[in-house]
């Protein structure tokens, strides 16, 4: 590794609330698929930082279930306002790590805009009480992992969103927006890893389901961990 590798900033988690850095025992890469220049380097974690994000989602599981469908939508319905004034940006985040161009990137935001427009309207969720690790891939990096997260969120879940390693970027983001839009700490958390980090997610007792983001094959390989460890799929 060349010294400037080593200058490359790593992504940080998201855990309870606030930007969690951790010293990962290997790094992924984030190229802009385009130029192939290394943007940035997302940790590979494990079962530590595992334990970090599903201890705080399972602590806030409890106010936030009991909460009322309202306030849920309502806080929904607030983080699209929050990430409107941002659309451009994250359009750039995801056309930078997925290669989409800027149209199809846009178009991405303006859908999750949407989900989060309609879910703000106040219709409650099928009710989920549980803590659940949502799994992505790069293919749509904002989208995919939203479009299971809303409705879960809605239900009263709190959540553990597993990014693409390779397009971390937009759900960072949008969980640094959460905090803007007064969720409560631990609703909305980011790991990052591969496969490694779902294991260890799994494993644990405080986690209840899985839901999965991508294409046949991580899908594929997802249920094969959750069918291991017992674990429904929940989206």
């Amino acid at each position: 590794m060349t010294h400037a590798s080593r200058e490359i900033q790593a992504i940080p988690l998201w855990i309870n609330g606030h930007a969690f850095l951790t010293m990962a025992p290997a790094f992924c890469e984030v190229r802009e698929v385009h130029s192939g220049q290394t943007r940035r380097r997302t940790p590979l974690c494990g079962a530590r930082e595992a334990l970090a994000a599903a201890t705080a989602a399972r602590a806030a599981l409890d106010d936030w279930s009991a909460s009322s469908p309202q306030r849920r939508a309502a806080l929904l319905a607030a983080l699209g306002e929050a990430l409107a004034d941002l659309a451009e940006h994250f359009a750039g985040l995801i056309s930078e790590e997925s290669g989409k161009d800027s149209g199809a990137a846009l178009a991405e935001v303006e859908a999750a805009l949407a989900l989060l427009r309609v879910a703000g309207q106040g219709s409650p969720g099928t009710p989920r009480a549980l803590v659940a690790a949502v799994v992505s891939d790069q293919s749509a990096p904002l989208l995919g992992p939203l479009r299971l997260a809303v409705p879960l969120l809605l239900g009263g879940a709190t959540l553990i969103v597993k990014p693409s390693p390779q397009a971390p970027s937009a759900a960072f983001a949008l969980a640094e927006l959460t905090a803007c839009s007064d969720f409560p700490a631990g609703v909305y958390n980011i790991l990052h890893g591969d496969l490694k980090v779902v294991e260890a997610l799994c494993s644990l007792a405080t986690v209840d389901g899985l839901a999965c983001a991508g294409d046949s094959a991580l899908s594929g390989e997802v249920q094969a961990i959750a069918a291991r460890h017992s674990k429904p799929i929940v989206g």
